[in-house]
């Protein structure tokens, strides 16, 4: 299972345990999520990744692991908090841009959050998009967390 760090109340119950079921996943991990203005995710991505532009999402991994290898403890030992959970890394997310795609996209605000913590979690572990075949199993995996929430396009 997953457990978020937060000041924010938010319920992601349902897409965390969608999330695990679909991939998988019986490590507990631990993932820090902050929300944020969209003066500082621009400000973080110009800093951290050279693109001077507001964002809806930054994930930021400790580990480094191929996607579709789930991280383990035992591999990753300085990683461990020492109560068993492995801590994955953090999420910033902008919710006024989550707000205003949710709008431009036609879906709630609900879907386009929930996509988006589940593109951000599958970043954590090693997906991403920058080639076509990678774009495409990260978009499957996507969906079918979506799928399993029920909130598909």
């Amino acid at each position: 299972m997953i457990t978020l760090l937060t000041r924010k109340k938010t319920d992601c119950a349902p897409l965390l345990t969608a999330f695990c079921k679909e991939l998988g996943i019986s490590e507990p991990y631990v993932v820090e999520l902050e929300f944020t203005s969209p003066r500082k995710i621009r400000k973080t991505n110009r800093e951290t990744r050279g693109v001077d532009r507001v964002t809806d999402i930054l994930s930021f991994p400790t580990l480094s692991v191929a996607a579709g290898d789930l991280p383990t403890v035992e591999a990753y030992p300085l990683d461990g908090d020492g109560e068993g959970n492995l801590f994955l890394g953090s999420l910033l997310v902008c919710l006024k841009k989550c707000k205003k795609q949710a709008k431009e996209f036609g879906h709630s605000k609900k879907r386009e959050i929930n996509y988006l913590l589940c593109h951000g979690l599958l970043h954590l572990l090693g997906y991403d998009h920058e080639q076509e075949d990678d774009k495409r199993v990260m978009r499957e995996k996507e969906e079918a967390v979506m799928a399993r929430m029920n909130l598909t396009r």
